[in-house]
């Protein structure tokens, strides 16, 4: 994985399949989409039973900074697509005192994403619509850059807001384990950066209300575009992916 850092591997502490979720026609099937946190620190047993529950694709959302410093993992060691696609460039230091991580900033933050990266989201649901089988999709901690694309998905799904935000925050109880499981594998990215690792302070992030993120980001995009996919539909997405990724969610 890395000659530099030695990394304890372990089973997501943030997965979920999006299996169940109430959408437009009826109900998102299992084992086409499924959200988590990171994917290349598994460990091999657990690698080898996702490929037999049907894992086709990856989408990596993570920027080149943490790929470089973890790589793939065992799950490299397996013929399942592979698909990197960053939602953010790469990560930079704070220019001044490092900001408060809010959940309102967070919001913020979603909203900057889809505007900057949704030819990348586009990507994404293409990849999704036409997968053989399901769909793993993560960042580090399964929680921000994967919380827009399960968005993204949802509502091109024709999922209910309640629905969208509702998925969202159930990562909020995961957030201490998210934290104690990327610590090692993000502070060496902090590092390699010449970033001081404590200038990310999460705590604020593990207090409930994950939910105030989630609708700013809703809410803004809307308030922007009117059409909360007009983004989207800028960036190529076309009525024949829609109409897979349907096809799909409900088993047609």
């Amino acid at each position: 994985m890395t000659a530099t850092l030695e990394l304890e591997l372990s089973t997501p502490v943030n997965m979920r399949d999006l299996g169940g979720t109430p959408i437009a026609g009826g109900t998102l099937r299992d084992g086409v989409a499924i959200r988590t946190d990171d994917l290349a620190t598994v460990t091999p047993e657990f690698a080898a039973t996702l490929v037999t529950d049907g894992l086709a694709a990856i989408i990596d959302l993570r920027s080149p900074h943490e790929v470089q410093v973890t790589g793939r993992g065992p799950l490299a060691d397996y013929p399942v697509a592979y698909h990197h696609l960053p939602f953010m460039g790469s990560i930079k230091a704070p220019a001044g005192d490092a900001p408060e991580l809010t959940h309102e900033l967070m919001g913020e933050m979603y909203v900057g994403m889809i505007d900057r990266a949704a030819p990348l989201i586009v990507t994404a649901l293409d990849i999704i619509a036409n997968a053989t089988g399901a769909t793993a999709f993560h960042c580090a901690a399964g929680r921000d850059r994967t919380g827009v694309l399960a968005a993204c998905l949802l509502l091109v799904l024709g999922a209910d807001d309640d629905v969208i935000v509702a998925d969202y925050a159930k990562t909020g109880p995961n957030m201490p384990a998210i934290m104690a499981r990327t610590r090692t594998a993000m502070s060496a990215v902090f590092e390699k950066l010449g970033i001081d690792p404590t200038a990310f302070d999460g705590a604020a992030l593990t207090d409930d209300g994950m939910d105030v993120s989630m609708r700013i980001l809703l809410g803004s995009v809307r308030e922007r575009h009117g059409d909360a996919l007009a983004p989207l539909y800028a960036a190529g997405l076309t009525g024949d992916t829609i109409a897979k990724l349907r096809a799909r969610a409900l088993g047609a």
